[in-house]
């Protein structure tokens, strides 16, 4: 026989031989319906397990990023993200075009209106409230007064007045 024909030979036995121990003892036969399963498909390399981090483990971003999140395609903040597209919750995290008058009440000598926003929560505004893009100026018995910034770079005008009626409607 040749040195080809005995490595071939070899190599054959180990690939259709199956589990071989050792010390010469061939394997222990498997019990149950899981046995039969096995025996009947072809043996695959068991996938490794995802590690799961203990229980208590809780990641502190102190400032970095976090080296989990993909840098390309991943959600969170990305570039280009300006302040006025980070929502805050209430009514600083509302815009003038979202807020829809309710009602108008007068309390203690002023004006003060209800408004809603896209999420159907009210919110009671007077004059100096702060909004995401604007300021309200006054509130009227008609209507709310919203000093709004342009945020056009190609705009000549920087600030404008929005009157939100209560009856619909407003006008610029």
């Amino acid at each position: 026989m040749s040195r080809l024909q005995s490595s071939t030979a070899v190599l054959a036995l180990v690939l259709f031989a199956g589990p071989v121990r050792i010390d010469g003892q061939a394997p222990a036969p498997k019990a149950g319906p899981a046995a039969a399963e096995s025996e009947s498909a072809p043996d695959r390399p068991a996938a490794p397990a995802a590690p799961t981090p203990p229980a208590n483990f809780a990641y502190g971003a102190d400032g970095r990023r976090d080296p989990f999140v993909a840098l390309i395609g991943g959600k969170g903040p990305q570039r280009g993200v300006t302040q006025m597209d980070v929502r805050v919750e209430g009514l600083p995290g509302l815009k003038t075009e979202e807020l829809a008058v309710r009602g108008i009440i007068q309390s203690k000598g002023s004006w003060v209106a209800m408004v809603s926003g896209p999420s159907g929560k009210v919110y009671t505004v007077k004059a100096g409230d702060r909004l995401a893009d604007g300021t309200v100026r006054s509130v009227t018995a008609q209507a709310v007064i919203v000093v709004q910034q342009v945020n056009d770079p190609l705009s000549l005008e920087k600030q404008r007045e929005v009157r939100k009626f209560l009856r619909g409607g407003e006008t610029k």
